[in-house]
């Protein structure tokens, strides 16, 4: 008998404090109007002083449980993906995981950065797909802001990034009918290390020579902080997407007009646009968050999943593609009925 994984519940949490582009104009020496026309952000949320990154998971984490109808017990695994954890180690998994008090379970962290939370579903899927376990909560969340450079030399990346929390609960399905039934059908996943600098953090590091991993010369030059090389980023990001999700929709048997709903990774919405022009998606059938949100990096999809979910845009049965590239550069898709 072949063993299937379906997304049971969907949650996701994002901080009360809501950012406008008007308030960032007066510390980044920038304007609404850029903001907008070169990333289609035009707010995003961000932490108070004391909120950790597993504290963001642990409400999203709660909500997908309590919609998947199972109780926090029956979990079998947590798979965390983030690039913000609240420490270097352990993994933030493990902070989340005593948050929920669900002692025993593995706990993995994992760092695709905002590919994470495909590469966390895959693994999931997986996981199930193998018989090994029945219930998998996948947890991508993010705290951008307290390490971001808020003065007008970080501004273009600053703008970019906000906090929030996405989760779902993978379960064993019962697929009778693959045209009905709600089941994951294909992950990709990928990969190419050679632009690695092109989206990173330098600091703190053991690459650097010497005994440090952060010294004060590193933050003076702000070492510490995300660096992008835009051009190279749209660029990679428009086709790789687009040939990752031809990719999976050909495998799984579907072509772009069989998906119901697109859910893309929101970087940036000139991006999104593009992706959609090349593959001839029509407005209608994606769903962007990125005005709302910004890029809150693992947690974009399994948020956008649950905004979708509210809004009436994503329901049982439809056929839903997901597409996603970040830094590493790592990129990946999923076509699943939901």
């Amino acid at each position: 008998m072949n063993i299937y994984s379906k997304i049971t519940g969907v949650g996701a949490y994002v901080p009360p404090l809501t950012v406008q582009n008007a308030d960032l104009e007066k510390i980044l020496d920038t304007t609404n109007e850029w903001i907008v026309q070169r990333t289609g952000i035009e707010r995003r949320h961000w932490v108070a002083a004391e909120v950790s990154t597993s504290d963001l998971a642990f409400h999203a984490a709660q909500e997908a449980i309590t919609n998947s109808g199972i109780n926090k017990s029956e979990l079998d695994m947590i798979i965390f993906a983030t690039l913000s954890p609240d420490h270097d180690f352990p993994g933030t998994g493990c902070f989340l995981q005593a948050k929920l008090d669900v002692p025993g379970i593995p706990a993995i962290d994992i760092r695709q950065q905002c590919t994470g939370f495909i590469y966390g579903l895959s693994m999931a899927d997986n996981f199930i797909r193998s018989g090994q376990y029945k219930n998998v909560l996948v947890v991508g969340a993010e705290i951008h802001s307290k390490g971001l450079n808020k003065t007008p030399s970080g501004r273009d990346v600053s703008v970019l990034f906000g906090d929030g929390a996405g989760a779902v609960v993978v379960s064993r399905a019962d697929v009778k009918d693959a045209k009905k039934d709600s089941f994951i059908i294909r992950n990709d996943l990928h990969a190419d290390g050679s632009f690695a600098k092109e989206l990173w953090i330098a600091a703190p590091g053991n690459a650097f020579t010497g005994t440090e991993r952060l010294t004060k010369e590193m933050l003076d030059e702000g070492l510490h902080y995300p660096k992008m090389n835009g051009k190279a980023v749209f660029t990679h990001a428009v086709k790789r997407m687009a040939e990752t999700l031809s990719h999976t929709l050909s495998e799984s048997g579907f072509t772009f007009q069989d998906v119901d709903l697109f859910l893309f990774h929101q970087a940036n919405l000139r991006i999104n646009d593009k992706v959609a022009e090349i593959a001839g998606i029509p407005q209608d059938k994606i769903f962007n968050t990125i005005q709302e949100y910004g890029n809150t990096t693992a947690a974009t999809l399994p948020l956008g999943m649950r905004d979708a979910i509210k809004a009436g845009k994503l329901k049982p049965g439809m056929v839903v593609a997901m597409a996603a590239f970040g830094s590493g550069f790592t990129w990946a898709s999923s076509v699943l009925r939901f």
